[in-house]
């Protein structure tokens, strides 16, 4: 199981990437307003810009509690009514 972290963009270069699974901050999902991203790794451990303080997260969540997170208008963008979500 993995730990999810809500970070604010502006600690983005305090980010240790070797200690997360994303690889960059190019692979970092980001709010629709640029604002905050995730960041995740694997339960049972805390990167050390968490733990030391360096980084503090705006929230941690579950897999399922970010789910819920990127449903909302701050993470996706709505669809519009009668379009597919899949182009052919």
């Amino acid at each position: 199981m993995r730990t999810y972290a809500v970070i604010n963009i502006a600690d983005l270069n305090l980010i240790d990437f070797s200690q997360i699974e994303e690889t960059s901050s190019n692979t970092i999902r980001k709010s629709i307003d640029n604002t905050q991203f995730i960041i995740k790794w694997q339960e049972g451990y805390e990167p050390t810009f968490i733990s030391d303080g360096t980084v503090i997260p705006v929230g941690i969540y579950t897999h399922a509690e970010c789910l819920e997170l990127m449903a909302t208008d701050k993470w996706s963008e709505p669809l519009d009514e009668g379009v597919n979500e899949f182009k052919r």
